[in-house]
């Protein structure tokens, strides 16, 4: 069997971080592309670390930019992966209004970037594009394939851009191009910012005694939310499918941010009522009521289905807070089916 190589762009990220160890264990050599900073931003994947001059290493990280597409073409060279998972963007909803130029170039034009690096330098490879429910918006559940799209976000906006660019590029020039359309996943990874682990971690937090109050925007927006390495599942069987296609990936349940808060505390024995605070800077100024995926033909073409539903991924996530705050204190555990290693991270420059 001839050994498969894949990239992924957005590899520190909740998504990339569990990617990687799918396919590390699938025997895929894994390349992924990390933005130069002054810090570490490797912590979801230093369990993943090898020093890249050790025999049989088979994770391996670049330097570069989403922004820069001479950049990715070079890589793209380099590396000849037969596989793409573009997961990287600028991914805070809230925050793509206060930065819409920005999340357009890295969240929509970062597509076309990484499109035509692959026309000119790979053309045969397969790519995934990261799609969002963000994209559908205030269309009334429930959401599949054929829904419109009505975004109500830069960040939708960017993904809708970036979703239909990859269907051109897959129709105009026979590319092997898929969409996933993601609904909402979490886990012990999400970044602390995201609604889903504000609340988990205030619940742990004020349990112990180390916070007093939280503080949160709209609670009654609904969300279909699943369990982030169930999802990469998906996002590799849509690779390995004959023929390129677009699916959506979601539980089919829907639960709204009230309905979270509630499993979160109960989970640690409060009353949530008398520890949450409205804030109404954490208010969108165009909020997205509903969003309850279809995943009938992700289930039928695919063989996916989601096991783990929004309970049991807020018990997930509450006790991994815990955890997180009784032992290391470390806002993000990282939990792991790989052994892990004590290595730290030294991207490559090349």
């Amino acid at each position: 069997m001839t050994e498969k190589v894949a990239l992924i762009t957005g590899i520190t990220g909740q998504d990339g971080s569990y990617l990687a160890e799918l396919l590390l264990n699938k025997g895929y050599t894994v390349h992924g592309l990390v933005r130069r900073s002054s810090t570490f931003t490797t912590h979801r994947i230093d369990h993943l670390y090898q020093d890249p001059h050790e025999p049989g290493t088979r994770l391996f990280l670049h330097y570069g930019d989403l922004s820069d597409g001479t950049r990715l073409a070079r890589l793209l060279d380099t590396v000849q992966p037969c596989e793409i998972y573009h997961l990287g963007a600028q991914s805070h909803v809230r925050v793509s209004f206060d930065e819409p130029e920005f999340t357009g170039s890295i969240t929509g034009l970062s597509t076309v970037r990484l499109l035509e690096a692959i026309r000119g330098t790979c053309p045969d490879s397969r790519f995934y594009q990261a799609s969002s429910s963000e994209m559908f918006g205030s269309t009334p559940p429930p959401q599949s394939e054929t829904t419109p799209f009505h975004p109500r976000s830069p960040y939708a906006c960017a993904k809708v851009y970036a979703y239909w660019v990859t269907r051109n590029y897959r129709e105009a020039y026979g590319m092997y191009a898929a969409n996933g359309v993601l609904f909402n996943h979490e886990s012990p990874r999400r970044g602390a910012t995201f609604v889903t682990q504000k609340i988990a971690r205030a619940a742990a937090r004020i349990a112990l005694g180390r916070q007093e109050v939280l503080h949160l925007g709209n609670l009654e927006a609904r969300r279909d939310w699943g369990y982030a390495p169930e999802y990469v599942e998906a996002m590799w069987r849509m690779l390995q499918q004959d023929e390129p296609d677009d699916y959506v990936i979601a539980t089919g349940t829907s639960y709204s941010v009230r309905d979270f808060l509630g499993l979160c505390f109960e989970r640690v024995g409060l009353d949530w009522q008398r520890h949450v605070r409205f804030d109404e800077r954490y208010l969108r100024p165009s909020e997205v009521p509903d969003l309850i995926g279809d995943p009938a033909k992700a289930q039928r073409l695919l063989g996916w289905s989601a096991t783990v539903y929004t309970p049991e991924l807020a018990r997930i996530m509450t006790e991994a807070a815990l955890a997180d705050e009784e032992g290391t204190g470390r806002a993000e555990r990282v939990e792991s089916s790989v052994p892990p290693l004590t290595r730290t991270p030294a991207p490559q420059a090349g």
